[in-house]
């Protein structure tokens, strides 16, 4: 595997890393894009590891203790309740704006995000597989009502004045760290149509992605003939597996992240760089 760093001394190192993705891009203009949290820090949006592929801060919460433990949705939801509206302010960067332009030029095929914050589609970008939902939907467990999360918000802060203006240290995908003494009286809420449990319209840790969803992300790597994995360590599964149909049927695999990848030993090349900082350039190289 033959890597690229933007931090290396070299004064071309930039232009040529830029150079061999537009020719990646050039050769595979149906390349199917996969990206992840590293996408979004740029937005002022936490990631979940650093460049080991090691998990920061506190386990995240779990699908089935969610369902089950009224303690852990109260968890959830006051820290949700303080970590979201930075989250809903969040904004698409260059790099997501870059996707959208190339998506606009022909220049890539498919669009596979493991974020579930919606910058890509606010960035212009079409025909977006979400692997993991999106935090901008809540739904009810038990009657399936469904709500937008901003409805959600207004009902937590009516029942939460106390968590009014609550300052706390931000964590990934609109979560943020709290004290245990404030969930004390902390209100969870529940489905305004029947009581039931509400639940973000996101694939918690230790759930599943939706069958459909996990289709349509094999049929678009079907279709393409290469993939490059943008902004992510491809640690979870869900991801890796794509990374591991590409390379079994024979089409390349390459990255842009800043660090370690589950899938580094399948990638023919890697850029060591911000996707904000390349994926510009890259667009530009192949606009002229």
């Amino acid at each position: 595997m033959q890597t690229f760093s933007l931090f290396s001394p070299q004064p071309d190192r930039e232009q040529q890393a830029a150079e061999q993705l537009a020719q990646f891009l050039l050769r595979h203009p149906d390349v199917l894009l996969l990206t992840g949290a590293g996408i979004s820090t740029a937005s002022g949006i936490p990631d979940y590891r650093d460049a080991d592929g090691v998990r920061r801060g506190n386990a995240p919460v779990q699908g089935p203790e969610f369902r089950r433990q009224e303690a852990v949705r109260r968890r959830y939801w006051a820290r949700s309740m303080v970590g979201w509206p930075l989250l809903s302010r969040a904004l698409p960067n260059a790099g997501h704006l870059a996707i959208a332009q190339l998506a606009q030029q022909g220049r890539i095929g498919g669009l596979i995000t493991q974020n579930v914050d919606g910058l890509h589609q606010q960035a212009g970008s079409k025909d977006v597989t979400e692997l993991h939902g999106s935090i901008h939907g809540v739904v009810c467990l038990a009657c399936h009502a469904s709500y937008t999360r901003r409805f959600i918000q207004d009902m937590l802060e009516q029942s939460n004045p106390q968590m009014a203006g609550a300052i706390a240290t931000p964590a990934p995908d609109g979560d943020a760290l709290l004290e245990p003494s404030q969930l004390a009286t902390f209100h969870v809420p529940h489905c305004p149509q029947c009581g039931g449990v509400l639940k973000p319209d996101v694939v918690f840790f230790g759930d599943g992605v939706p069958p459909a969803c996990a289709a349509e992300a094999q049929r678009k790597m079907e279709q393409a003939s290469a993939l490059l994995v943008i902004g992510s360590s491809v640690m979870v599964y869900s991801s890796f597996r794509l990374c591991r149909m590409a390379a079994e049927t024979g089409k390349p695999v390459a990255a842009i992240n800043l660090g370690k990848t589950r899938a580094d030993h399948l990638l023919v090349f890697k850029t060591e760089a911000p996707a904000q900082a390349i994926l510009p350039s890259v667009a530009a190289l192949l606009n002229r």
